[in-house]
């Protein structure tokens, strides 16, 4: 006795049933191996090279690095159908720009321009000729300037509590201090506050005081040594400079202590 085939079927709505009773979209291909039907196209991710190339453009200046990365990204977007082509454009532009600008203002220090178009603050001998404020690594020898700190708390064995911005003024304004003397240590690893204070101190004294002021005694009695010197933090960033300089603890004073030649 034979199995009868079954009728056929009748077509659906939808078209003839798929090979695995899943019926088929009109018009589509099968999808190989699988139902037939519609599936949903992967999404483009983002191309790694150009969001690298946008960052290192805003934070980092190492030159040409963040463009060469860019034009890459750009070619890999290409070929790969990735996102991202804003973000390597904007790589590009960002320090190209930064460039230009870094270029222009090393061009115009060289030539003198910038220093020309600031006010001047010093004359020709050096000297101050108006009110500057600066850190305490700008003071020249023979600069008189003004301070928050108070002269006469003064702790010259722990920096840290001297202020690191001082006020330049001419000598014959009142200022609380004078420089002497301004040398630079030895680079290298911090030696540690002990040893910066304890050459700071031997440099500070000796000559470099009494050929500054003379060997007046009445001056001598009413001054004070004072110094300032490099903390570890400012050691890192390049500070190797000690500035050594005189002070009336009782209060400001007008007019230069050096001693005439």
């Amino acid at each position: 006795m034979s199995i009868p085939p079954p009728p056929p079927s009748s077509p659906g709505p939808y078209g003839q049933p798929g090979p695995y009773g899943q019926p088929a979209q009109p018009g589509l291909p099968p999808y190989p191996g699988g139902p037939q039907g519609w599936y949903p196209q992967q999404p483009q991710k983002n191309n790694t090279l150009a969001i690298v190339a946008f960052v290192m453009s805003i934070v980092c200046g190492i030159p040409l690095v963040p463009i060469v990365l860019g034009i890459v990204a750009l070619s890999q977007i290409k070929s790969r159908g990735e996102k991202g082509k804003g973000l390597a454009i904007a790589a590009i532009v960002i320090h190209s720009v930064s460039m230009v600008i870094t270029v222009l203002i090393v061009v115009l220090g060289i030539s003198g321009a910038l220093e020309d178009a600031a006010p001047k603050k010093r004359d020709t001998g050096g000297q101050v000729t108006g009110p500057v404020s600066s850190g305490v690594t700008e003071i020249r020898k023979g600069d008189c300037f003004n301070t928050n700190d108070d002269l006469a708390q003064y702790n010259d064995e722990d920096g840290s509590q001297a202020a690191r911005s001082v006020r330049i003024v001419p000598c014959d304004q009142p200022h609380k201090g004078e420089a002497y003397a301004v040398f630079d240590l030895d680079g290298g690893a911090y030696p540690g506050t002990e040893s910066v204070t304890k050459t700071a101190e031997e440099k500070c004294a000796g000559t470099a005081l009494t050929t500054y002021v003379g060997n007046d005694p009445k001056l001598s009695e009413k001054l004070e040594v004072y110094y300032y010197y490099p903390q570890a933090a400012t050691w890192i960033l390049g500070d190797r400079e000690v500035t050594c300089f005189v002070g009336d603890p009782s209060g400001p004073t007008t007019g230069s202590v050096r001693a005439a030649s």
